[in-house]
């Protein structure tokens, strides 16, 4: 069965399976390696600033012809709450004693503290502040610039740009985890809304996502959905779209490609990882997140300390990942995964984990038409 949907109209791509917009792991190297194997490669820049961000749409034009997409996040998506109305110490108070929880955790595991210009972001002097209003702002104003040819929402309602977008012809989608969240963004009119379940890495759905996708499909009407969370070979590909998606986001998968932007032990981490390798955990984001389990997710859970919210928890792990990265600590940051990566045997080109995707999915729904044959 030849694998075909509105989908692959709507993107102008050959095959309906868009690469997740993983945060800095899906570079324009893998971004491009996706979309000239036949899908939508899509960079994952919620952390990049304005300059970044035109930088790797530039590069990704070099590297191919055909469409792609820029995931980032929404104004709406990171608040920073008013906890001045809060009785008791506000999570910027407890900054400091976090910091020094996670600085005995250095100690033990022998990890050694980096200068903060080894890890912070550089940030030019007319950058706005990560994860700040302005921040998405001067984000959505390079990627109108620029005219990108899909634009994807990671978390929140892209509906006050809609206008913009579509006067340059992106097309545009979002990311969702709940029916009432799909129902929001299809108001702003958009084209694609992704359904991403539990079992997806990364910050995700409280919902499972069997149980999410054909809920999603029956709430939203005739805007076409993608199937995401844990879709990791052609079987779970053939899944969602029997469950009524017509394509697939997928992440985990191609965390483990050559092409991937993030550090081989962590690559490593996935291939050796089972299916119980992972959980979701608050400490290294503050926001709920699928991560492969390590010993930084389990120190906190062991000593019953409460993480901060996004973004004061990034300010307590982001020496600590750094630190652990410079070491090639995988046991301490062994990154995001989705439930999936029992199923991740090797590190491969993004163009042969494409394939065998596509592949196994034409065999599986090959198959379930033979056997719905044989039950005539």
């Amino acid at each position: 069965m030849n694998l075909d949907s509105r989908v692959c109209e709507i993107l102008e791509i050959e095959k309906p399976i868009v690469l997740a917009g993983m945060g800095g792991a899906s570079c324009p190297a893998l971004a491009a390696a996706v979309s000239n194997a036949g899908g939508l490669g899509v960079l994952g820049a919620a952390a990049c600033g304005p300059r970044q961000l035109r930088e790797w749409i530039r590069e990704t034009r070099e590297l191919t012809e055909r469409p792609f997409g820029v995931d980032t996040l929404l104004p709406a998506s990171v608040r920073r709450a008013n906890y001045d109305e809060l009785e008791g110490p506000t999570p910027a108070d407890l900054v400091p004693d976090r910091q020094d929880f996670a600085a005995e955790f250095m100690r033990k595991e022998g990890l050694e503290p980096l200068p903060p210009e080894a890890f912070e972001r550089p940030q030019a002097d007319d950058e706005p502040p990560l994860f700040t209003k302005e921040f998405f702002e001067a984000q959505m104003a390079v990627i109108i610039q620029e005219r990108v040819p899909v634009y994807a929402s990671g978390l929140g309602n892209p509906g006050p740009w809609m206008s913009e977008l579509r006067a340059n012809g992106t097309k545009v989608m979002a990311v969702v985890g709940a029916v009432r969240h799909a129902i929001q963004v299809k108001s702003s009119g958009l084209d694609i809304i992704v359904a991403q379940g539990h079992d997806g890495g990364g910050h995700n759905s409280p919902v499972g996502t069997m149980a999410l996708i054909p809920q999603v499909v029956d709430a939203v009407g005739d805007t076409p959905v993608l199937g995401a969370g844990g879709i990791t070979d052609g079987r779970g590909v053939a899944a969602a779209l029997m469950l009524g998606a017509e394509g697939v986001w997928v992440g985990s998968a191609f965390l483990a490609s050559e092409e991937a932007n993030i550090f081989d032990f962590q690559k490593q981490a996935i291939v050796e990882a089972t299916e119980e390798g992972t959980s979701v955990s608050r400490t290294v984001t503050g926001k709920p997140a699928r991560i492969i389990r390590s010993k930084w997710t389990e120190h906190w859970v062991r000593e019953d300390v409460e993480p901060l919210p996004m973004p004061y928890q990034g300010m307590v792990s982001g020496p600590v990942m750094a630190a652990a990265n410079k070491a090639g600590r995988g046991d301490v940051n062994p990154g995001f995964a989705g439930q999936g990566i029992g199923m991740i045997k090797a590190v491969r080109p993004a163009k042969e984990i494409f394939d065998e995707l596509v592949y196994g999915a034409e065999q599986a729904l090959s198959r379930s038409t033979n056997l719905l044959g044989g039950a005539r």
